[in-house]
């Protein structure tokens, strides 16, 4: 295992509905929400637990969409506790199974970024408990798995990620955490498929090819871990010399 496995396996958010890439460039005031930015902080959970308070804001009134949008730029300001907050009320609100799914992903997500992974695993099973079988169920299941190994119950976790895999073969995090969950479990040979598939799917970092050495030395592959290793030493040199250069 890595020196830092939560870096390695961080929980998935949705993407929301066309947030930028930077949050200083997002209007964080939704028009739904009717917040004046001259009056109150557009991002205090406050407020916004006020404007949502379901005795006030009839239900017809919200658009979820945005709403999300706002759980996900606080997740971007590492502002989980209100995104959880934000997420549920998305949640609440939906009348699309759909978006609810989302919510209730994304809300496991920032859980997870606390730490809170026994809120984390509800939310997730929430989120499946709606359909086992969408692109929303595939992060679900593989976020589920990750914070399942956090609360100590590896069997499960190993579950979980097989499921994801399941829902969605094109998925290269949940083969990551396949493969992760069975190197843990002494399935060497079986991890060192799944890190390559999740890499023929594009994910090409550090971690995935550090996890990668660990499973080729376990079954004797020492050459080709060899060249794998160099591969990561490289690809980290690379990320550390770009940071360098941006700052």
């Amino acid at each position: 295992m890595t020196d830092n496995p939560r870096e390695d396996r961080d929980h998935q958010f949705s993407e929301g509905q066309g947030l930028p890439d930077e949050f200083e460039e997002f209007d964080i005031d939704p028009p739904e929400l009717k917040v004046d930015p001259d009056e109150v902080d557009p991002v205090d959970s406050r407020v916004l637990s006020d404007l949502l308070d379901e005795r006030n804001v009839p239900e017809d009134e919200v658009d979820t969409d945005q709403l999300i949008d706002v759980g996900v730029s606080y997740t971007q300001i590492n502002r989980f506790e209100e995104a959880t907050e934000t997420f549920e009320r998305a949640a609440k609100f939906a009348d699309d199974p759909h978006k609810e799914q989302e919510a209730w992903v994304n809300k496991g997500a920032a859980h997870a970024e606390l730490e809170e992974y026994d809120a984390a695993i509800g939310a997730y099973k929430e989120a499946i408990d709606i359909d086992d079988d969408s692109e929303h169920a595939a992060t679900a299941e593989t976020n589920l798995a990750y914070a399942l190994w956090e609360f100590g119950q590896s069997e499960e976790a190993l579950r979980h990620a097989e499921n994801a895999v399941e829902i969605d073969p094109r998925f290269a995090q949940a083969w990551y955490n396949r493969g992760f969950f069975m190197l843990e479990r002494g399935l060497a040979e079986d991890a060192v498929d799944c890190f390559e598939n999740a890499q023929r799917l594009g994910m090409s970092n550090a971690e995935v090819l550090e996890e990668k050495v660990r499973a080729l030395e376990e079954v004797g592959r020492e050459e080709e871990a060899e060249e794998v290793r160099q591969r990561a030493e490289e690809m980290r040199e690379e990320a550390e010399q770009q940071m360098v250069d941006e700052y």
